[in-house]
């Protein structure tokens, strides 16, 4: 694989949907918007909260992500003339015209949000945004909010998943932006993988803007392009420690011939095409050899052609990556190359073979890679396209952006299905820990309420547990939210992709093993306060 390493510490942060236009929304915000204004209500202060309803994938944990995208799209909020000449035309026509001045005025230097770090993991029902300011305009940052966390955080998730199945010593490579939904999609995903866990990219843009380590060799069509010998060109080759140029056809002729003998492989069942393909890319990139070897035989054409140019370029002091494989079952095509590269180390004496190394990319799927570590295999990357981008197995995580605080009065949805009620008031969230510093318990608390005390137990109500109350004692407590933009500014520097990565790499590994389970995890306890549990049951009651 011919790799451009990214600057892994790089301090880019540009927005991944730059220019986020507020008109980016759902007609029904401005119709509430209007509705506010038209009753005088629209400068009530109001808090949202954003959150989930159940963690992805059947998982325990979910990771955040979109922070960045978030923060960019407040600090740019306000909209255009043409915006608001376009929205008198979709509104209904008895809107008041003033309105539309109002809405030309508008800006979010009243706004201010709380937010969860970017990479950390994060709970279902766990407010991860609370947005408080102007209640229209809290209003209008719904489905724009909405849309920049949902997908992030679902594929971040996703590549946290991959990662945890692959196990620590296999790189990742994100290859998906050919199957990701559009443009920005496609650029979300590579950021947000890379902070799930994934060490590499083939989207060179993602790669220039968050300072990713891209990656890329050829394809099938590079291969089949070629018929003969006759089409490399150039077909010489200076040995790196110089001399003259090397005519390279003769030369890797010689050592296919040596090649097939060891092998006992057919020289007429070599594709003369291959050969000349892996021949002309080797001249082109004598130090990042990786050709895919599977677009004709692996055994019989691809692995001998792969060996008789690598031999070549051994020869003139060069050094080949290795091969990758696209189709077939990965684990005994990786075994039989495997196997090849040492018998040509020892009866060659070329030691270089056996560092070459082996990348898979053929339709992974988080079962298939986890099945991979079940089977005897010498894969060393594997690139993971279509599952990983378009997360196949859960297309949505489900967030919510929901009212729980207007004119300082709390405020809940009850409904008649229990799941999608809310939990009122403005509220500050806690992480307990325990002595080894694992996670045990989410705390969720009014605002107003004192922060729990380490060593001191607390009373606490679990979520979705018919439970009577619990107590717990925290060695560590963890403010999980930050104040992270007020008066229409940015109040903490943007983490670059680097710096998310290894805060949600840290966040994971900090877990109690059964809780990161890929299949049937233990539950993470969420709980409220004392408090919020006596708020909800008064609200039921009709007494608040």
């Amino acid at each position: 694989m011919a790799t451009v390493a990214g600057d892994t510490c790089a301090t880019l942060n540009p927005s991944v949907c730059q220019g986020v236009p507020p008109l980016l929304t759902d007609l029904y915000q401005f119709t509430m918007a209007y509705a506010y204004w038209r009753a005088g209500r629209h400068n009530q202060h109001a808090v949202f909260e954003l959150f989930f309803r159940d963690n992805p994938f059947n998982g325990g944990f979910s990771l955040f992500a979109g922070l960045n995208d978030c923060l960019q799209f407040l600090r740019d909020f306000r909209f255009t003339d043409e915006d608001v000449e376009y929205l008198r035309t979709v509104l209904p026509s008895n809107t008041h015209p003033d309105f539309f001045a109002y809405l030309k005025g508008l800006d979010s230097s009243a706004v201010s949000v709380s937010a969860v770090a970017e990479g950390t993991v994060v709970f279902a029902r766990v407010p991860i945004l609370e947005v408080s300011g102007p209640l229209a305009v809290v209003q209008l940052l719904e489905t724009s909010l909405l849309c920049l966390v949902n997908y992030a955080s679902l594929v971040c998730t996703n590549a946290a998943r991959f990662r945890l199945a692959a196990g620590p010593r296999r790189r990742l490579m994100e290859m998906g932006l050919r199957r990701a939904q559009g443009p920005n999609g496609g650029l979300t995903a590579s950021r947000a993988t890379y902070i799930g866990g994934f060490d590499l990219t083939s989207n060179a843009l993602a790669g220039r803007l968050f300072g990713i380590p891209v990656a890329g060799t050829i394809a099938h069509s590079y291969v089949t392009s070629f018929s003969s010998l006759e089409e490399v060109c150039p077909k010489t080759l200076m040995p790196l420690r110089g001399g003259d140029p090397v005519e390279l056809v003769p030369l890797v002729k010689d050592w296919l011939a040596r090649v097939c003998q060891l092998l006992g492989a057919k020289p007429q069942q070599v594709r003369e095409g291959e050969l000349a393909a892996f021949l002309s890319y080797a001249i082109a990139y004598p130090f990042n050899f990786l050709p895919v070897i599977d677009s004709y035989s692996v055994s019989s054409s691809g692995l001998p052609c792969f060996c008789a140019v690598a031999l070549a370029l051994c020869e003139l002091q060069y050094q080949p990556l290795g091969v990758r494989l696209d189709s077939g079952d990965l684990c005994r095509q990786s075994l039989l190359v495997y196997n090849v590269f040492r018998q040509c180390s020892k009866q060659f004496s070329v030691p270089a073979f056996e560092s070459f190394i082996i990348v898979g990319t053929n339709g992974v799927s988080e079962k298939s890679l986890s099945e991979l570590n079940k089977r005897d295999n010498e894969i060393d990357v594997v690139g993971v396209g279509t599952h990983l981008v378009t997360c196949t197995s859960q297309p949505s995580l489900g967030c919510v952006y929901k009212l729980v605080e207007v004119g300082g009065r709390p405020r809940m949805k009850l409904s008649e299905d229990p799941e999608k009620s809310t939990l009122p008031g403005r509220k500050a969230i806690y992480r307990l820990l325990d002595t080894d510093g694992h996670p045990q318990m989410d705390l969720i608390c009014l605002s107003e309420e004192p922060a729990p005390k380490v060593e001191e137990p607390i009373k606490c109500h679990p979520l979705g547990l018919d439970k009577a109350v619990q107590s717990v004692t925290p060695a560590h407590v963890t403010r999980l939210r930050l104040d992270v933009f007020s008066h229409g500014e940015i109040l903490l520097p943007l983490s670059s992709a680097y710096e998310s990565r290894v805060h949600a790499q840290t966040s994971i590994q900090a877990l109690y093993p059964h809780h990161r389970k890929l299949e049937e995890p233990v539950s993470y306890t969420v709980a409220v306060s004392e408090r919020i549990h006596s708020l909800v049951s008064d609200i039921r009651r009709g007494n608040s």
